[in-house]
């Protein structure tokens, strides 16, 4: 794999480990130097518009947008691949803007999920597995719901944290001499130190704008009726939201035992 410089490539994709559980994730990292450009979790990693909505962000972010990027097939990247093209629509090479392929094919960040399990992840599964396992967690929409009222917000601090340090830490070198080493935030803010050069696209601010008019952003970290009710039963008892894992998690089988005796619950299987 090679990148030329950074910008060349963003590689955007679906993390999908915690799905199950009802927490999407979904990432975008630089080819070239690897820095992760978005890293969030949501209810949903299937709805276009939300995925649109990050990678305008982005756009916003940096002042501009990358000369291609990499996007698995799938309903959920036809926004980005749509608004990519748009905004690179007056480039010679726009035509190019967008590559489409097999996730396996998508190596940047594919490889990057790993990290992710290492440093996040593989944690949530964990506790999220011993949920079911003591029975507490059956996959109906009710314990979805109040898996993303409860943990959602903390796993995006989390998420938050790892792309920080992630971006800050040290590549070291490899055997690949096109490979670069160095911080990815650094080889971002000076790719000539490393060789390489910039490649994002200027944009015109009229076209992000009519963009971002046909983006969602994120809302409710759940159902929204569930949300009301959460927030009713936690008023009710003087809950306060924790930040402590298991505290958490004690907040979610306490509002488990709540809301479920008081639905009709085959009206929400």
């Amino acid at each position: 794999y090679y990148s030329r410089g950074p910008n060349n490539v963003w590689h955007i994709d679906g993390y999908d480990k915690l799905k199950p559980y009802g927490i999407c994730i979904n990432g975008c990292i630089d080819g070239f130097l690897r820095k992760m450009i978005w890293l969030e979790a949501y209810k949903t990693n299937n709805d276009p518009l939300i995925i649109a909505g990050y990678f305008i962000d982005a756009v916003y972010k940096n002042n501009g947008l990358p000369q291609r990027v990499r996007l698995d097939h799938g309903t959920e990247n036809t926004h980005v691949a749509v608004m990519q093209r748009f905004l690179r629509e007056m480039n010679e090479d726009s035509t190019e803007s967008v590559t489409l392929g097999p996730s396996t094919g998508n190596q940047r960040i594919e490889r990057w999920w790993a990290t992710l399990s290492a440093q996040c992840s593989q944690f949530w599964m964990d506790n999220f597995e011993q949920l079911r396992e003591d029975g507490h967690f059956v996959d109906t929409f009710i314990d979805k719901s109040l898996i993303q009222f409860c943990f959602q917000n903390t796993i995006q601090e989390e998420l938050n944290e790892v792309l920080t340090a992630w971006n800050n830490h040290r590549i070291r070198p490899t055997h690949n001499p096109r490979a670069p080493s160095g911080r990815p935030s650094v080889m971002y803010a000076a790719p000539s130190l490393y060789g390489a050069q910039n490649y994002l696209q200027a944009v015109d601010q009229i076209k992000v704008d009519i963009c971002r008019e046909d983006c969602c952003v994120k809302d409710y970290p759940c159902d929204e009726d569930v949300f009301h009710l959460c927030v009713e039963l936690m008023a009710q008892q003087n809950f306060a939201m924790p930040d402590d894992v298991f505290e958490i998690t004690d907040l979610y089988l306490r509002l488990c035992e709540m809301v479920l005796s008081g639905l009709d619950l085959e009206h929400y299987k």
